[in-house]
Formats: structure tokens, C-alpha cells, sequence
């Protein structure tokens, strides 16, 4: 199916690696135009050569995204070379502290993670959507985690910080609708890459005396599909919310990539 994503100017917030590489990827694939926003721009120039030599076309800009003058003067750099902000997938953000309780957490690593995975997506929101009111049209999808639609024991801090982007999401929803902008959240569960081999599966593995395969194995069992998502199934979900012909009627939901875990 064409998702009629060609052309369209798509900003991407922590695009540099993992997800966001994946996510900048898909929609170079589609023909977007992006504006890459990060603090490290040194680390998101070799994807941006990538994307250019395969024909596309990439800007980087330098962003913290928890900076609101930052995000919007990034906004503006966008609107000064593309002339207009159709998409913004908000990738950006942090995993706060592992493995500590609630009383444990410190205030300082909860201001922390709050202030990234709630303040900055608040920042970017605000600084593209004046243009896409002007527009009339817009899609918005922002990267939560299922741990913000279930909890999780030892990541308070981060389920926190999921649940409150979830509300931010859809109170923002209910007032830009009105000018043909859809905001959605995509929330992975587990996703496999480095840190989930070299850190949650190895840590699995040394508590419990198995081998990382079986720690693997585990976690997978947890889901109805029995099998860890991937960058590429998140980036998925992420073009079927940023699409107007494919998801033209859904604005304000939340979207688990998981293998059924969260909602079953």
C-alpha cells in the first residue's frame, strides 16, 4: 500500500541510533524529507550522508530537546529549508533508574527522566505545531513504552514518565483535531537490539544461572506471540500512525508493538 508519505517533511528527534535509526530509515524509504533533531549531531551526520546518497534528503539540527528555545529554534530551521512540518515522531528520550524501587529512586533521577520523556515531547509539540495548525493537517507520533500501560516494578520512575506522555498525547489530541492534526503514541515493549542482549538478557542470565539464549527465551514466552520486537516493527507502527491515507480517522490512541503483553 503507498502511504503517501512521499515528499512529506517528517522531523525526527533522536534519530541517531537504535529506534530512532530504524524510524529515520522507514521514512526515508517512503520518500520523506527530514529534519533530524538531537544533541549529538556528530553521531546523527552518518545517517544523514546515508540518507542523502540513497537520494533522500536530510537536515540535521542541533536540539535538546528538553530546551524549548532549542526545539524552537530547530522548528524554525525546518520550516526556513523544507517550508513546511507535516510529521514529527518524537523518539527522544531516557530509561531513568533500573532496578530501583519506588522508595529507593531518588528525587533527582525522577525530576530526570520526567523532565526528558514528558518536557521534551511538551517542547517539540509546541514548537511545530503552529505551523501545522496554519496548515490545516499534521500527524504527530510519539514513542512511549508499555511500561507506561502497565506499570513495572523497579521502573517507577520510567512507567511515570511513560503515563504522563500518554496524557499529553491525548489532551493535545482533543484540542489540534479540530485543524485536521492527529496525535498518536506508538508504545514498544522489549525491543531486541545491544541493550536488551548485552544488558536485560545478561543480567537475566547471571541471576538465574541460565545462558543468555534462555534468558532470551524467557522473556520471550511473556508475549502471545512469543517473539521480541524489532527496531524495524516499531518503525512500522510508526508510519501507519504518520500517514493521512492509511490512518486518516485515528488520533489519540495508543499503539503497544510488543507480541501482546500489555493489553492481554
Amino acid at each position: 500500500m503507498d502511504l503517501g508519505l512521499a515528499g512529506k517533511v517528517a522531523v525526527i528527534t533522536g534519530p541517531a541510533k537504535g529506534m530512532g535509526a530504524a524510524i529515520t530509515r522507514a521514512f526515508a524509504a517512503e520518500g520523506c524529507r527530514l529534519a533530524l533533531w538531537g544533541r549529538d549531531t556528530a553521531a546523527i551526520m552518518p545517517l544523514a550522508e546515508e540518507v542523502r546518497s540513497a537520494g533522500g534528503e536530510a537536515i540535521v539540527t542541533p536540539c535538546d530537546v528538553t530546551d524549548g528555545a532549542a526545539a524552537q529554534a530547530a522548528a524554525r530551521a525546518a520550516l526556513a529549508a523544507y517550508g513546511a512540518i507535516d510529521i514529527l515522531v518524537n523518539v527522544a528520550g531516557g530509561s531513568g533508574p533500573i532496578g530501583k524501587t519506588g522508595v529507593e529512586t531518588t528525587e533527582a533521577e525522577f525530576d530526570e527522566i520526567i523532565h526528558l520523556n514528558m518536557r521534551g515531547v511538551f517542547n517539540t509539540m509546541r514548537a511545530v505545531l503552529p505551523a501545522m495548525i496554519a496548515a490545516r493537517s499534521g500527524r504527530i507520533v510519539n514513542v512511549g513504552g508499555t511500561f507506561g500501560m502497565r506499570g513495572r516494578a523497579g521502573r517507577m520512575a520510567y512507567s511515570a514518565s511513560k503515563w504522563g506522555l500518554r496524557g499529553i498525547s491525548k489532551s493535545f489530541a482533543l484540542e489540534v483535531g479540530q485543524y485536521g492534526i492527529a496525535v498518536n503514541t506508538v508504545a514498544p515493549g522489549m525491543v531486541d537490539g545491544p541493550r536488551f542482549r548485552e544488558k536485560v538478557c545478561r543480567e537475566m542470565a547471571a541471576r538465574l544461572g541460565i545462558s543468555e539464549a534462555e534468558a532470551a527465551e524467557r522473556h520471550a514466552a511473556d508475549y502471545a506471540l512469543r517473539r521480541i520486537s524489532t527496531d524495524t516493527d516499531v518503525a512500522h507502527a510508526c508510519l501507519f500512525l504518520a500517514s493521512e491515507k492509511a490512518a486518516r480517522q485515528i488520533t489519540g490512541v495508543d499503539l503497544p508493538v510488543d507480541g501482546g503483553w500489555a493489553m492481554l
